[in-house]
C-alpha cells in the first residue's frame, strides 16, 4: 500500500527508504471503508468506545507508575512524548494529548489519518497525524526525525498485520530509554474464538463480521518472545473483561480474551 507523506500536513516528510512488511493491505482497505464512523458512537466501532476507559485507565496508570507523575493534576504527563502506532480515527490519541502528552499518531490508512486530523483540529489538540508505517517512522527517526518516544502505544493492532515480529520489533526501537510500551491485543484461546470472534461478530454484532481473524490473535508467550532480542522487561499479561450486565469493561486476572503487555526500556 502506498504510504502518504504531505509535506503541508506533515511539516517534517517522513524518510521514505522503509518499507512496511508487516503491514496487511486487505485490513488497511477495510479500515479505511469505515473511516468516517470512527467517532460514530453507535456505529461500527461502537464497541471500542465502550472499551476506550478501561484503556485509557490501564495506559494512564502504567505511564504515571513508571514516570512519578501525579495523575490528579490537570496535565500530568506534560514534557512526555507519547506515539499511538494504528491510531485509527483518534481514540486514544485525543485522550493523551489532553493529559499532557506531546502526540504524535500514526496510522496506515490516509483515510483514518484525514478523519483524526478533522476531528481534533476544531477542538484545538495539537497531535501530530501521519500516515505511515511504524516502519517508516523508525527510518524517519534514524535519519533525525521524530523520535524516540517516552511512551509507545500499539493498540489492538498488531492481529490485523501481516508480520507481528516485525511489526512488533519495530515498535519497540521507537521507545526511548526510560521509555515504555504498552500492546493490547486478543488471546488465541478456544474462549476468544467463542466470544471475541463469533459471538461479537455474528450473534451480538459488536463488530462488522470479518473484523478479525482469529488465527492472527496471539498468545502472551508469543510476543514475549518476539520481543525477547529486543533490550525490554516485558510484564503481564494484564487481562481486560467486560461486565455483560453493565457493559463495563475492568482489569482482570482473566487473560482468555483481551489482555495487554507492558515492556520497559533501561
Amino acid at each position: 500500500m502506498t504510504q502518504i507523506s504531505d509535506p503541508i500536513l506533515d511539516p517534517k516528510p517522513l524518510a521514505q527508504t522503509a518499507a512496511g512488511p508487516s503491514i496487511d493491505p486487505a485490513d488497511v482497505a477495510r479500515f479505511s471503508a469505515q473511516a468516517a464512523e470512527w467517532w460514530d458512537v453507535r456505529g461500527p466501532f461502537a464497541p471500542l468506545h465502550r472499551f476506550n476507559p478501561s484503556r485509557l485507565t490501564f495506559v494512564r496508570d502504567r505511564v504515571a507508575e513508571r514516570f512519578g507523575r501525579d495523575t490528579r493534576q490537570r496535565a500530568p504527563f506534560a514534557g512526555l512524548s507519547l506515539i499511538d502506532i494504528g491510531c485509527g480515527g483518534g481514540l486514544i490519541a485525543e485522550p493523551m494529548s489532553r493529559m499532557g502528552f506531546d502526540v504524535t499518531a500514526i496510522d496506515a490508512s490516509s483515510e483514518n489519518i484525514g478523519t483524526a486530523r478533522a476531528h481534533a483540529e476544531p477542538q484545538g489538540l495539537d497531535i501530530a497525524y501521519r500516515a505511515a508505517t511504524v516502519e517508516q517512522m523508525e527510518a524517519d527517526m534514524l535519519a533525525g526525525g521524530a523520535g524516540p518516544f517516552d511512551v509507545v502505544l500499539t493498540m489492538e493492532v498488531i492481529e490485523h498485520v501481516a508480520d507481528p515480529e516485525a511489526f512488533i520489533r519495530a515498535c519497540s526501537r521507537l521507545v526511548a530509554p526510560g521509555g515504555i510500551m504498552i500492546v493490547a491485543t486478543l488471546n488465541r484461546t478456544l474462549k476468544a474464538l467463542a466470544l471475541g470472534k463469533f459471538a461479537a461478530e455474528y450473534v451480538l454484532r459488536w463488530v462488522p463480521a470479518g473484523t478479525h481473524d482469529w488465527r492472527q490473535f496471539l498468545k502472551p508467550e508469543e510476543i514475549r518472545l518476539m520481543l525477547s532480542a529486543e533490550p525490554l522487561a516485558v510484564t503481564g499479561p494484564f487481562g481486560l473483561v467486560i461486565d455483560p450486565l453493565t457493559g463495563r469493561w475492568s482489569e482482570s486476572d482473566d487473560v482468555g480474551i483481551n489482555y495487554m503487555m507492558v515492556a520497559t526500556r533501561d
